[in-house]
């Protein structure tokens, strides 16, 4: 066993190995997912990580919050560049105890002064020795891409505001078909009625849309109604005459239907 090895912690193994503070607006799946991206792309490899999209708004400085936080100690330029998991530095630090220690939410604090370029160099060479990850471990790691929350948004108020632009095309056919054919639809609202609504709103639906699904619960499940009846061949004669040019196509495709049923 190379020296150090039993510091390691694999890529497959547990992620509870040491449990660290998260820095405000962290939640444990992101530091998680940091703690993978580091051990994939590098410690301190921030542009990578955000070219990755696996941290969607994250910054260069909170993600260096964050780090410090899992590797226990305020100090992270010891291992910029390893791909190591900070966790297992986290765990080694969090057992450190002595007069000369000084914490700050449970990371080590900086008291002597910054370290030479040479102290540097060896305690990078150091902590290769004791942490680095075998490339054939760090390389598989695959990172999720996850949404930006801004575009997310976005994209599910365009989807709202296109559902609202054909719930008003339903209801303005329904309005034109209620003038056209008073007694008919009367009717199908009296079916409607009795049975199940099939438009009932779930419980998580946003709250501005409540209102709206609430007040056209009725037109949906009419519209639901007359398209299950577009699919029937019988349709009253009286209705054939009535129908005005919007709906000539629906009477020809009615009427084809019925050759097939004599």
């Amino acid at each position: 066993m190379t020296a150090g090895a039993r510091n390691v912690l694999r890529s497959n193994d547990s992620a509870s190995l040491w449990n660290c503070t998260l820095s405000p607006g962290w939640t444990e799946e992101e530091s998680e997912l940091l703690r993978s991206a580091l051990m994939k792309f590098g410690i301190g490899n921030w542009a990578k990580i955000i070219e990755s999209g696996c941290l969607p708004g994250k910054t260069n400085a909170q993600m260096n919050l964050q780090l410090q936080r899992l590797l226990g100690q305020q100090s992270t330029a010891e291992f910029a560049g390893l791909h190591i998991n900070p966790k297992v530095v986290g765990e080694k630090n969090s057992k450190i105890q002595g007069p000369h220690i000084k914490r700050k939410n449970n990371c080590i604090v900086n008291t002597g002064g910054k370290l030479t370029r040479e102290e540097l160099r060896e305690r990078l060479l150091k902590n290769k020795k004791l942490y680095e990850l075998p490339e054939s471990e760090w390389s598989d790691i695959e990172l999720p891409k996850m949404e930006d929350p801004m575009l997310l948004l976005e994209s599910k108020k365009a989807e709202m505001q296109r559902l609202n632009d054909e719930l008003e095309k339903v209801q303005q056919k329904i309005q034109k078909m209620r003038e056209a054919h008073p007694g008919r639809m009367e009717k199908l609202k009296s079916e409607v009625s009795r049975s199940p609504s099939p438009a009932t709103p779930s419980a998580d639906e946003d709250d501005e849309l409540m209102p709206t699904i609430i007040s056209t619960e009725d037109d949906l499940a009419i519209a639901l109604a007359l398209q299950n009846e577009d699919d029937s061949p019988i349709l009253e004669a009286e209705d054939e005459e009535a129908e005005d040019e919007e709906f000539v196509p629906k009477r020809r495709r009615l009427g084809k239907s019925k050759k097939n049923f004599i």
